[in-house]
């Protein structure tokens, strides 16, 4: 009785190694080939890691009675999540002159101004890195702010100047000009972004903030349809990879070094963002960041940051001596910081 219970404890065992390690490994060619392919392929990326991890290390845990070679596909397994599919970066800072610090920020303003020191939190983090140029998503309401509580919005700003346009702010101490928006419309429905020349150190820089859609929407319907909120997910999908698609030919048609931040609603991994890279660009947090650099996800249970969304992209002619994550205090959002060389 004994040893068929512990043949069938080791049946099992072998079974959840194999499982877990198979399904590690088509996540894993999901993220390196076109996740964007098909609807249910896209979603996992914006699975929280733990849902991938904590079958890794159970399966772990029980291959120790199995083997070194159930031992050796589990530990593999770990290995994987760990890196390829939780989005571990090790990157190299590079060479170059002409220091710029850049920081792009959702700020949630509405949220911001609801909450008692919601403008303060802003403030503070912002204060806390320093960006010579600073841009914002969903921050149109802070303009608001502008008039209402001018020493408010002062103390988010600090001494730079400012451009606004819709739910865009940029906030710079160099010298912005042509400052307009642009168009990248969902199905006719007016989206837009803000493009602006930059001066640094005597050289002009495109630089764009955007914000493309959420993908909320989409998730909350597979989340309380399942398979029947695919049809509302594939869309949500597609007009991202539309407005991606809109704003690379935009970029395409620009002839200075390019520097893009925003919140791109898609980790690196998506056709969205791999889009924009395929324009000359390259990820700031990828090239001299290190560890994972996550940005949303800590306002969701279990309250821990799970998705690199917010991306600063510059041109492969800018240099990028170091990139990191903010704090997660003051948004939804953790800003994205990059200390940029002008000449790589």
């Amino acid at each position: 009785m004994i040893a068929t219970t512990r043949l069938w404890g080791r049946r099992l065992g072998q079974m959840l190694v194999m499982a877990v390690a198979a399904g590690v490994c088509a996540v894993s060619l999901i993220l390196v080939g076109d996740p964007e392919s098909h609807p249910l392929a896209a979603l996992v990326q914006y699975v929280p890691y733990l849902a991938y991890l904590l079958p890794t290390i159970l399966a772990l845990v029980w291959s120790c009675w199995l083997g070194w070679a159930w031992r050796l596909v589990s530990a593999i397994s770990v290995g994987l999540v760990l890196t390829l599919i939780m989005g571990l970066v090790w990157g190299h800072p590079d060479e170059g002159h002409g220091h710029l610090r850049v920081m792009t920020y959702n700020s949630k303003a509405h949220l911001a101004m609801a909450a008692p020191n919601g403008g303060a939190a802003l403030a503070l983090e912002i204060y806390q890195h320093d960006p010579d140029v600073l841009v914002m998503q969903d921050a149109g309401e802070l303009m608001q702010w502008q008039r209402e509580r001018p020493d408010m919005f002062n103390a988010i700003v600090g001494k730079r100047d400012v451009y606004s346009f819709g739910q865009y702010i940029i906030a710079s101490r160099l010298p912005l000009k042509a400052c307009a928006p642009g168009s990248i419309p969902i199905r006719k429905k007016p989206h837009s972004f803000v493009h602006c020349v930059l001066t640094v150190h005597g050289e002009e820089i495109d630089l764009v903030t955007v914000h493309f859609l959420t993908p909320r929407e989409g998730l909350n319907a597979t989340r309380h349809g399942g398979l029947k909120g695919l049809a509302a997910w594939r869309v949500n999908m597609e007009d991202r990879l539309t407005q991606s698609h809109e704003l690379a030919a935009q970029l395409n048609a620009m002839k200075r070094k390019r520097i893009v931040m925003g919140d791109l609603n898609a980790p690196e991994s998506s056709t969205v963002v791999q889009t924009l890279l395929r324009t000359g660009m390259r990820d700031a947090f990828s090239s001299a960041g290190r560890g994972y650099g996550y940005t949303h996800g800590h306002s969701l249970r279990p309250g821990l940051s799970f998705l690199r969304i917010d991306h600063i992209l510059v041109s492969d002619d800018i240099g990028v001596s170091q990139a990191f994550a903010g704090g997660s205090a003051a948004s939804e959002h953790r800003p994205v910081i990059a200390d940029l060389q002008v000449t790589r």
